[in-house]
């Protein structure tokens, strides 16, 4: 009988899965929209009341969007002013969509990557994950390892895109 052997196991493949750096935490955006006077303008004394008054703490922990929905012009010192509110309270407050807000919790969890501890490895990005690991993600970790890695890949270690090979 013949052995059945895992070589991708036994390989000197490294595998890399984005979802680890997944951080948990509730999304959520703050819509600037409930706070325009007939939805169309901001009136700065009424807003300004509203932040000394408004419960902050209810974003504690959380990852914060803000944007305004609708078409009003709203100045740029608002969104300023809500992220000096939120940012005592949420992990990270940026501007924009919940689709910005997961590039941005990516972009900065994998600020923290070392990726010397990479060098001359054979790494496998993995592909499929059960978080939405948007496309910025995988792009800022091949511009993050590709100095240093001796070859990158895309997919399972069994099944994978070439896509780097460091020249010898």
């Amino acid at each position: 009988m013949e052995t059945i052997v895992n070589r991708v196991a036994q390989s000197a493949l490294m595998s890399l899965d984005l979802e680890e750096f997944y951080p948990q935490g509730e999304r959520v955006v703050y819509d600037l929209k409930d706070n325009l006077f007939q939805g169309l303008i901001l009136k700065e004394k009424d807003f300004r009341d509203f932040l000394k008054n408004h419960d902050w703490s209810q974003y504690q922990a959380k990852f914060v969007a803000v944007n305004c929905s609708t078409e009003a012009i709203v100045p740029t010192w608002a969104y300023m002013l809500l992220a000096i509110h939120l940012e005592p309270y949420a992990q990270l407050v940026v501007f924009g969509d919940l689709s910005d807000l997961e590039q941005a919790i990516f972009q900065q969890a994998l600020a923290k990557i070392n990726p010397q501890a990479y060098e001359g490895k054979k790494v496998v990005i993995k592909g499929c994950s059960k978080y939405p690991v948007p496309t910025s993600a995988y792009v800022e970790i091949t511009r993050l390892l590709r100095p240093y890695v001796s070859s990158l890949m895309y997919g399972e270690p069994c099944s994978t895109v070439p896509l780097y090979k460091q020249k010898k």
